[in-house]
């Protein structure tokens, strides 16, 4: 009996950990950050300073504006001058509220999107931040300032057939919530107790030590899949909106990013311990 649990453990163990890891962290990440408004805009906030989010807002901008301003032969140069004046502008409270504003009701297109019926895009409203440039343009005294036209003009973070895709995954990660790292934690506490009381102390070091790997591979695992998953997400993205789409997914797969090297400092820690109890207890036993 011993024999044979002590020979199966270790190979379940790892498996059930490499694969909970990853299934864990995704769905812990769905439930208490992607689902939350409060912790969605505390991600993206601060992206109103990157400079790829400003040069991208910039650039939408000037392409919408300069659709509706002919100046003939200055044409090149007016552009040049909004753009400036519209990146000016992204470095202003005003660009932060907008851009608060905006992410807010973009969380709400992201909730439709993986959580809805289909068909939906996520984009980033940009009206309010071009309402803004006018009003700084006008305010400058800029004859055509008033040409420049407030309508639905976005930033594209994920295309809708991405998130038709997607929103089986994400509905099913939604629904086991933080389930799967409160397993995660119990295995990792029971597998070595239970180890140490009915096979002893050497084996539980062993079973520790293979959970460090286990640990270990899940971290590799769920990093590939949030690199697998940026690739996937920006590749339907248009190219002009794509720096700030991939800032946005990046700003919001940050603590994903994090809990890959704490799972990986975990499962180091617990193999080299592991590893080394057992070296240490195996000479106790031999120097007796």
């Amino acid at each position: 009996m011993r024999t044979s649990l002590s020979a199966a453990l270790p190979a379940v163990l790892l498996v059930l950990l490499t694969v909970l890891v990853p299934v864990s962290a995704l769905s812990a990440w769905v439930d208490l950050e992607l689902d939350d408004a409060d912790r969605y805009l505390a991600a993206v906030s601060p992206l109103a300073s990157d400079p790829d989010v400003r040069n991208t807002v910039a650039s939408v901008i000037t392409d919408e504006a300069m659709e509706n301003i002919d100046v003939g032969p200055f044409q090149e140069t007016v552009a040049q001058f909004v753009h400036e004046t519209a990146r000016s502008f992204t470095t202003t409270e005003t660009f932060q509220r907008a851009w608060d504003t905006a992410n807010r009701t973009a969380h709400e297109a992201v909730t439709a999107a993986l959580h809805g019926d289909g068909g939906q895009a996520v984009t980033i409203d940009l009206a309010p931040v071009i309402e803004g440039v006018r009003q700084e343009l006008i305010g400058d005294g800029v004859p055509f300032a008033g040409l420049i036209p407030v309508r639905d003009t976005s930033i594209t973070v994920l295309t809708a057939d991405r998130a038709d895709e997607l929103r089986t995954s994400f509905r099913w990660l939604r629904s086991l919530g933080i389930r799967p790292a409160v397993g995660t934690v119990v295995l990792l506490v029971l597998a070595p107790a239970v180890v140490l009381v009915r096979v002893g102390a050497r084996a539980a070091l062993g079973a520790a030590a293979v959970a460090g790997g286990g640990f270990v591979l899940g971290a590799i695992v769920l990093r590939v899949l949030v690199a697998a998953g940026r690739a996937r997400v920006l590749d339907q993205v248009p190219g002009s909106d794509r720096d700030g789409a991939a800032a946005v997914y990046d700003a919001l797969t940050a603590s994903l990013r994090t809990t890959v090297w704490i799972v990986l400092l975990v499962g180091a820690v617990l193999v080299i311990g592991g590893v080394t109890g057992r070296i240490l207890t195996a000479r106790g036993a031999t120097g007796r």
